[in-house]
Formats: structure tokens, sequence, C-alpha cells
């Protein structure tokens, strides 16, 4: 039946239309935004999953800036322990050829005190933002520091942060205040250092002496040498500073595996962030080849449509012709 109030065809073909215009509408939006899942009304799930690994990512960037400043921290100690043992090395050295019979200990002590005098210098200096963990200037054992090492979320959406702990007080060389905390402040028993010892009396050394009357200050002798010196004394000195040696070879170690910790953290991130702004895009990222070839097809579908209305729309038209004469 032909109509002039009711046109199927056209009907049928401007829906159509319409719903080519809407994919159209949809793929210039991704090709735009270059996002298949670009807010919740595309893919609820992957969008609640993107959003919240994007978080997750931002959270672990702050952390990688976190390892950074605690690896400097850390490099700037084990730097600072480093040349410290090998001032210690030195005096040590000094302290054996003092032993050597006929040597004028007055000229060895006049090093060994340049020596001790840059071991201060070292500890002092041995500061990173505002933090030194070798020069302790609290009366109180040094408390433990921690970096924050990680960022992690659970199966049940829980989140928990890792952090690297670093027991400071076993690298501490200088107690300012309490000279019993300071590897190089302290006292050492060379007794019980001595293998060939016979008695149980204490005798006790300490390399550098800080002056601090507070805290728990050394009461042993202090190493130094002077034309009175015997050669027991010297040998009690030389056991002394090779346990300050060994204390400080501990130290050095245990940062040392630290920082190769943080150095694994670090790279471990780097490499987690990457992955997942991977599975993020692989979620909701759009595949620009397949956009774009599927807008060439809608192009082309828009324009058949757009024909096909315009030839449902004449067939009205021609019923005019029945009328004319």
């Amino acid at each position: 039946m032909a109509s002039i109030m009711t046109n199927p065809a056209a009907m049928a073909a401007l829906q159509t239309l319409r719903a080519i215009n809407s994919e159209m509408e949809t793929t210039q939006a991704r090709v735009s935004s270059g996002y298949r899942v670009e807010s919740a009304a595309d893919n609820a799930a992957y969008w609640s999953i993107a959003s919240t690994m994007r978080s997750d990512n931002k959270a672990l960037s702050t952390v990688k800036d976190a390892l950074g400043l605690g690896a400097a921290k850390i490099d700037v100690a084990y730097t600072a322990m480093n040349s410290a043992i090998d001032v210690v090395s030195e005096v040590k050295a000094k302290l054996v050829a003092a032993r050597e019979p006929g040597v004028d200990k007055t000229k060895i002590d006049s090093e060994i005190a340049e020596l001790k005098n840059q071991l201060s210098s070292i500890a002092e200096s041995a500061s990173f933002s505002g933090e030194n963990w070798l020069n302790h200037t609290g009366a109180t054992i040094a408390g433990d520091k921690s970096i924050v090492g990680g960022f992690n979320r659970n199966v049940s959406g829980q989140v928990t942060i890792t952090t690297l702990d670093i027991t400071v007080s076993n690298l501490t060389l200088v107690g300012a205040a309490n000279e019993s905390l300071g590897i190089l402040t302290k006292d050492y028993d060379a007794n019980a250092l001595d293998p060939d010892a016979t008695g149980t009396t204490a005798r006790n050394y300490f390399l550098i002496d800080t002056g601090s009357t507070t805290g728990t200050p050394a009461t042993g002798t202090e190493i130094s040498l002077s034309s009175t010196t015997t050669d027991a004394e010297v040998e009690d000195m030389i056991r002394s500073v090779d346990a300050m040696f060994a204390a400080m070879t501990d130290a050095a170690s245990s940062l040392g595996a630290i920082q190769k910790r943080v150095t694994m953290q670090q790279d471990f991130v780097s490499n987690l962030m990457d992955s997942i702004d991977k599975g993020v895009g692989m979620l909701v990222d759009a595949d620009m080849n397949e956009e774009s070839t599927r807008l060439k097809a809608l192009q082309t579908q828009q324009q058949l449509g757009i024909q096909s209305l315009s030839i449902a729309n004449s067939n009205s038209q021609n019923i005019l012709s029945l009328f004319q004469n």
C-alpha cells in the first residue's frame, strides 16, 4: 500500500542511520581520546580496575621517590664509613710502628691526633637531609630508621606498606653526648682481647674523646702516645683499635647489604609500575588500527544510510505522478 502519511521505508532507513551515527560517535570518541573505556559508562568493571591500579601506581611512584631518598642517605653513610675504616686502619698501622724499638712515639702521636680529628670530621660530615647516622648527638641509643620500600594490595583489596629497616645504633661512630654509644668513643677492654691475659682486671681504651660529661662517658684511657708509653700499652691500644676496625667493617657490611636491597627494590618498583601501566592499557586502551578501520566502514555506512533515506523519501514524491495529467 502506498501512503503519504506513513513511510515505513524512510522510518527503517532513519533508524539505521541513527544507529550508525551512534556507533560513529563512539568510535570517534575512542579515536580522539585513545581509550576504549574512558568512563564507568563504557565498562564499569574495567573502569573500576583501571582507576584502582592507576591510583596504586601513583603510590608506587611515591615509593620510588622514597627509595631514592633512602638510597642517598645510605650512600652517604656508606661512603663515610668506608673512609673512616681507611683512617682507623691507618691508626692501627701507626700504633704498630710505635711498637718498634727506638721510634719517636711523640711524633707518631701527632700523626694519630690528626687521624682522630679526621675521623671526627668524617662522622660529623656524614649528613643528608638533616640525618646523620654516624654521629649521634642524643644521650640515649639511636632509634632505628625505616625506608618506605613498597606499596602492596592483597586479594581482599587491603593495602600495606613495606619498609626497609636500618639499625642505626650499630652504625654510630661517635657518641657526641654519650660516648658509650659510639664505636670510636666507647671503651674496649684490651684484657678481654688479649689471648695471653692472665688476670681479669679490665684495661679499657677508647679512641676519640668528645669531652661530653652527659650520658655515659668513656672511663678508660684515650689512645694516644707519649715518650713514657710502654710496649704493653701500645699492644693494648692495637688490640682495641683492631676491635673498632672489626665493628666498623661489620657496620659497613650491613650498609652494603641494605644498599643492595634498596637498589633491587628500586628496580622491582620500576618494573612493577611498567607492568601495571601495560595491564591497565590492555583493559582500557583503544586499538587504533581497529578503530580507524571501523571509522572508515562507518563513514561508508553513513553515506549509504543517507542515500537510502533519500530514496525512501523520494517514494512519496512518486505518488504525485499518479495525479498528473
